[in-house]
């Protein structure tokens, strides 16, 4: 129904952004990697997913469309809403989840909080045929946000987000702050960081 939003950043939270269009604040649902990309003031345009349900109507964003695709495609699986199709496309990118599931990779999709064994294997066998190979498309977008060590506080809301304890994210954050370098790639800090504590 929505394809897409163009407008001014007006506001970054822990889990949405609002964008204004025609003077009207549209709150999109955007995982921690896309909304590192976004800085209030500045245009932006993110495709959009909406999910209506009875008592709510919710508009996702996403960084390409490819994020887009693989964020539907997943709730098409049995027991897959819209909160742990984000979990999927915080956590892997959509190659890593296509790849995941053509290889039938478990241990992969189990990453994912909210993603048990059997919901793991459920996707894999409902979505195999469906989800198509990797694209080989690479997302950079988060290499354009500045290498401050604002990426700390953005890989550690996004595990807050995701379910995991201050305390955890914290610890999570600092196992993989010698991976970040220049340029801190949010989006691949963050998977690392839930990769650590789907370890411990």
């Amino acid at each position: 129904m929505i394809a897409f939003v163009r407008g001014e950043v007006a506001a970054v939270t822990l889990s949405s952004a609002v964008l204004e269009v025609g003077g009207v604040g549209l709150e999109l649902m955007c995982t921690p990697g896309t909304l590192a990309t976004l800085r209030v003031g500045t245009p932006a345009t993110l495709p959009t997913s909406m999910v209506v349900r009875e008592d709510s109507l919710t508009i996702f964003g996403f960084l390409d469309e490819d994020e887009k695709q693989v964020f539907e495609i997943v709730q098409t699986a049995s027991g897959v809403g819209p909160k742990v199709a984000q979990a999927i496309v915080a956590v892997m990118s959509p190659d890593d989840v296509r790849r995941a599931i053509t290889t039938e990779d478990v241990k992969a999709l189990t990453r994912v909080p909210g993603i048990g064994q059997k919901g793991a294997q459920r996707i894999i066998l409902e979505l195999k045929d469906r989800i198509g190979p990797p694209v080989g498309v690479h997302h950079s977008a988060a290499a354009a946000v500045p290498a401050t060590d604002a990426w700390r506080d953005q890989v550690h809301q996004g595990l807050v987000g995701l379910g995991w304890s201050a305390k955890e994210s914290e610890k999570a954050v600092e196992a993989v702050a010698p991976d970040a370098g220049d340029a801190p790639d949010v989006g691949a800090l963050l998977r690392a960081a839930l990769r650590t504590l789907s370890r411990a």
